[in-house]
């Protein structure tokens, strides 16, 4: 496990050296916070308690997801376009012959990546959000402590479905139309447009079972006291999130070993 957080505190250094991007990355984030909050504010106004959140849960709906937009790859990014040209190339080959898990390594390279995006690009957006507006943000440090879990099983979800994705380009000559469903996809089922609790009937339930739920809804969720409020709550919370986890990773691994058995690359 040495060598993984070692890859991890790696990937947090590789992205710590962007400063200009992560700058206009807080600055873009918090621009379009606003714009977001204001259309929320107009549309919770016509329809008060839409979605069983009242205007500040709305608000704070808004303001959390901006500041884990990029620590989940929310509108993509990543790592998978890395390892998509890896893959092209042929030197995805090296990879495997490591005397490491390529899976973990990658989970590991990520997990750096959003530990930074969370405290470069998340605090300072959910900052000005609080000043600029009356947000329910919890007072009570247990809440918050399984907030932060929540949020961290829900950036493996996020890495387990783009690692899917990042997999694909064995088989495809090439992976740009993959991510882009896959982006569209995470976009529309994580509730990064409009909270998951607004699609009525069947549908909305369907969309609440669904892995994208355990990346930002599921989060948000436990940080307004929706769910995980009780301990049968916490209890069946973490379970989806964690039942997604298992899945997709035993998913990954399986996709994976069929890719090292027999793959082509391109170029020979």
């Amino acid at each position: 496990m040495r060598l993984y957080a070692a890859v991890a505190r790696a990937g947090f250094r590789r992205h710590a050296t962007y400063r200009v991007a992560t700058a206009a990355g807080v600055f873009t984030n918090t621009v379009f916070g606003f714009i977001v909050a204001a259309t929320y504010l107009a549309l919770w106004d016509e329809r008060p308690g839409l979605g069983g959140y009242d205007q500040s849960q709305a608000l704070t709906f808004v303001w959390i997801s901006q500041s884990l937009l990029a620590a989940a790859a929310l509108l993509g990014g990543g790592f998978q376009e890395e390892l998509q040209e890896r893959i092209r190339t042929g030197d995805v080959a090296v990879d495997l012959y490591r005397p490491a898990d390529l899976q973990l390594w990658w989970l590991a390279a990520d997990l750096g990546r959003a530990a930074f995006q969370l405290l470069g690009r998340g605090v300072l957006p959910l900052l000005a959000g609080a000043l600029a507006f009356d947000l329910a943000l919890p007072a009570d440090p247990y809440v918050w402590a399984l907030f932060l879990l929540s949020v961290w099983i829900g950036l493996v979800v996020s890495f387990a479905l783009r690692y899917l994705v990042a997999l694909g380009a064995f088989w495809l000559l090439d992976g740009a139309g993959l991510n882009t469903m896959a982006t569209l996809a995470t976009t529309f089922f994580s509730g990064a447009l409009l909270p998951l609790t607004v699609f009525p009937g069947a549908f909305g339930e369907f969309v609440r079972m669904l892995p994208w739920a355990a990346i930002l809804q599921v989060p948000v969720d436990v940080l307004l006291g929706t769910r995980a409020d009780t301990p049968a709550g916490v209890a069946q919370t973490f379970g989806f999130q964690l039942m997604w986890t298992a899945l997709l990773l035993g998913a990954g691994r399986l996709l994976q070993a069929a890719a090292s058995r027999k793959v082509v690359v391109q170029g020979g």
